[in-house]
């Protein structure tokens, strides 16, 4: 018998993995059968999409796009599929397509509101994406100017006196920029604010009138008014969150406590009530003839809700970073504003980037409170079409296409921070 031991003088090679543990058996081998809990949670979510799924699809596949009210819907459903079968009455979508997106506005300008929705992605590409040339951000500067203009129409010059305000402050902020260190946005504040009462109106008056037909706030509705508010609370809130939150944490006492005074009151108080005082009762304060738009004031109500939301979340993205931080700025020798531009609100606001989104979400969402003064956002469309007796019934169909909506801007701000936090991570290898 040999007693040589025998000894391998190569590798073998590697094998492949076997069928049950790669590709779509093994992901679901190790994701959905993996335990006895795993396996009926699996089969309960299947067959909660079943029951779900046979209820939707014939639902949406029986659905009918040409009718002239819900009763003739039913009558077709009824008709095509069967006495009993339910199906989408998609006709009233539409039939009412326009108004929903447009509101009351003149049909011979819907040109104006189209036109300034693709140019709002002009102005927003730059701002969103650093690849592209920074002197695009010249017409976002511009941009709300011009949506003001194409939307409500009026004279050109208007938008033009309010743009010189933001140059008066300028010049006033530069001017006082030798002073301490809140002379110079307590000086660009009182002068842009004085020429916007006093000069910017009469200004506009004495030049000529150039420009396109007027339309009157009570004429916007739909999505277009939802779009107007929420696109200018989002993008007037986030530098007064960020003004708000820098105040909070102030060593000036007087600055710190109008800070948290407006930040108390605010979240202290319902969003709904500061629409109806916006509505009924800040006209009572104006001087005697002052034409208040309504628009304007929701705008207003709404951006200072949003602000006070915000500057939270940015006071939390502040108490993150770590003191060498600010003693690095001051090691530079910079100054406070310089400091506070160059290194420290860079690395907080890309921390407070899931919440700064989640308040912008929740913002636009909050546009649809504005049917409780009369203004006929989305939701308010829809009491008033299913108020006509051709319509009245309906209830699904229109719910649903206003949440679809909806759901594709929030997911669109959603998809877009998480993009964002990608681009911005610093921890990658």
């Amino acid at each position: 018998m040999d007693d040589v031991a025998w000894t391998r003088t190569e590798m073998l090679g590697p094998e492949a993995p076997p069928a049950s543990a790669v590709g779509i058996v093994g992901w679901m081998r190790a994701n959905l059968f993996s335990t006895w809990l795993n396996v009926i949670l699996t089969v309960a979510a299947l067959g909660a999409i079943w029951l779900l799924a046979s209820h939707i699809v014939p639902f949406f596949a029986h659905s009918v796009w040409n009718a002239s009210s819900y009763s003739e819907c039913r009558e077709i459903v009824a008709r095509t599929w069967g006495e009993g079968a339910s199906g989408a009455c998609l006709a009233v979508i539409r039939e009412r397509w326009k108004q929903f997106f447009f509101g009351f506005y003149p049909a011979d300008y819907y040109w104006r509101p189209t036109l300034a929705f693709i140019l709002m992605f002009v102005a927003l590409a730059p701002v969103l994406f650093s690849s592209l040339p920074r002197k695009m951000l010249w017409f976002s500067a511009i941009f709300p100017g011009v949506a003001y203009w194409l939307l409500w129409g009026g004279s050109i010059f208007f938008p033009i006196a309010i743009y010189l305000g933001f140059v008066a402050g300028y010049v006033a902020f530069r001017v006082a920029e030798r002073g301490p260190s809140f002379l110079p946005p307590l000086a660009a504040a009182v002068v842009t604010i004085v020429w916007w009462l006093f000069i910017a109106g009469p200004l506009a008056n004495l030049l000529p009138d150039i420009g396109l037909p007027a339309v009157q706030s009570k004429q916007f509705g739909g999505f277009m008014l939802s779009m107007t508010i929420g696109v200018t609370g989002i993008a007037f809130s986030l530098p007064l969150g960020v003004l708000l939150a820098l105040g909070r944490r102030s060593d000036m006492l007087f600055v710190k406590w109008i800070s948290v005074g407006f930040i108390e009151f605010i979240r202290g108080v319902p969003l709904i009530t500061l629409l109806l005082v916006a509505s009924f009762l800040l006209n009572i304060f104006m001087p005697p003839g002052t034409n208040f738009d309504i628009i304007l004031r929701v705008i207003i109500m709404v951006t200072l809700f949003a602000a006070a939301y915000m500057a939270e979340v940015i006071r939390g993205g502040l108490a993150a970073l770590p003191r060498g931080q600010y003693e690095g700025a001051d090691s530079l020798g910079l100054n406070y504003w310089q400091a506070t531009r160059l290194v420290i609100m860079p690395q907080a606001l890309k921390i407070s980037i899931p919440g700064i989104v989640n308040t912008f979400i929740g913002l636009f969402k909050d546009t649809t409170l504005v049917a409780i003064i009369g203004l006929l956002d989305p939701v308010g469309l829809i009491t008033s079409i299913r108020a006509n007796s051709a319509w009245n019934g309906i209830v699904w169909e229109l719910y649903g296409f206003v949440g679809f909506m909806f759901f594709i801007c929030c997911f669109g701000m959603s998809r877009y921070s998480q993009y964002l936090e990608r681009r911005l991570r610093t921890d990658r290898h």
